[in-house]
């Protein structure tokens, strides 16, 4: 048996193989395993400006983590149930936000371009 150190994405492991060619193996003192290194910590993600929902407004939020491609109303705009408000890119794959209640447009948190979270505010409709 021969003892190695296999380095993976960052992460070190001791490895013993063992020769096939009949041939006994010279004794190896095994090395001892580094620490291992910790993954670089992504930056945080700034949080979106809260939107300060009126009583009885309704809260948009993102159903999923994306960017968005288009906004297609502006602040104080009237708005109708089913009416497209955003357009959300996930995976590839271009998702229409939609106006749950008819109302007027109020606190858009987001711009075309712009990274969203799962559950992020996008804007309410009161």
């Amino acid at each position: 048996m021969r003892t190695f150190l296999v380095n993976v994405n960052g992460t070190q492991y001791e490895v013993a193989v063992e020769e096939i060619d009949g041939k006994t193996a010279p004794t190896v003192k095994p090395a001892q395993a580094a620490a291992p290194v910790a993954a670089p910590v992504a930056a945080p993600v700034a949080a979106p400006a809260p939107v300060a929902a009126a009583a009885g407004a309704t809260v948009i939020t993102a159903p999923m983590p994306g960017t968005i491609l288009g906004v297609s109303v502006k602040e104080g705009e009237a708005v109708k149930a089913g009416q497209t408000i955003f357009v959300l890119e996930a995976m590839k794959m271009e998702s229409d936000i939609v106006a749950p209640v008819a109302g007027t447009v109020r606190g858009i948190t987001v711009a075309k371009g712009a990274s969203v979270v799962a559950g992020g505010v996008l804007c309410s409709i009161q």
